[in-house]
């Protein structure tokens, strides 16, 4: 069942029957791969398109190249160009493509039922995961920015809003700010609920001379692994 289309074939050359065989599935497969990537995720039709498509591409490739070790060297090549010609991508759009090259390595290579298999059981582990809170951070957690006048000496200055509203807080950085007439402080906090947000902000602009604080999640760094 899980043996190769290629081991049915007893001439060295690819059979027209056999590459549409495996054409079509790649074209099916990718299309699962596009939907497992667009399951409860912002996408763009240029993507998901391409997502649909790759698997069918590497398969031709894999199939062309076929023991062929010059070849073989040349399309890897080719490959690694398409990295300098394309933007960052975030981590699951690069699992994405790594998921359809998969499944067009193993089309390529005329295992069909392994490469269903293959999108069956990672694909239903993808979506299981982004269904469940696996991996969300903590909704308590925030990035806090406190604007001060620069004759305000922050040390100290919010000790007891911060044993009073937060389970921790760090303090990450401090810069000049307005041609250094203000100061930016920036801080990490863990609310000890999350129904104080406003109370919280109320008492630290009594605090900051009514300047500028924002707070929101930890910032994360999305092109990058």
């Amino acid at each position: 069942m899980l043996d190769s289309l290629m081991a049915l074939t007893t001439s060295a050359a690819v059979s027209l029957e056999t590459l549409l065989i495996c054409t079509l599935a790649s074209l099916v497969l990718g299309l699962g791969v596009a939907g497992v990537y667009m399951y409860r995720n912002n996408y763009t039709k240029n993507f998901v398109v391409t997502l649909a498509l790759l698997p069918a591409m590497v398969q031709l490739v894999i199939m062309m190249v076929n023991g062929n070790l010059g070849a073989g060297v040349a399309v890897m090549g080719a490959f690694s160009l398409v990295r300098f010609r394309s933007i960052p991508g975030s981590s699951r759009e690069i699992g994405s493509l790594f998921f359809a090259m998969a499944v067009g390595l193993a089309t390529g290579m005329g295992y069909l039922a392994v490469a269903g298999l293959f999108l069956l059981i990672v694909g239903l582990m993808t979506m299981l995961l982004n269904t469940i809170s696996f991996g969300e951070q903590n909704t308590t957690e925030k990035e806090l920015k406190i604007t001060l006048p620069e004759n305000l000496d922050y040390t100290g200055l919010f000790d007891d809003l911060f044993s009073k509203y937060t389970q921790k807080s760090e303090l990450i950085r401090v810069k000049t700010t307005n041609m250094g007439s203000l100061y930016e402080l920036r801080y990490h906090i863990v609310l000890i609920g999350t129904d104080i947000e406003k109370s919280f902000l109320d008492e630290l602009r009594c605090r900051n001379g009514n300047l500028n604080i924002s707070i929101g999640r930890v910032s994360t760094k999305s092109n990058e692994l």
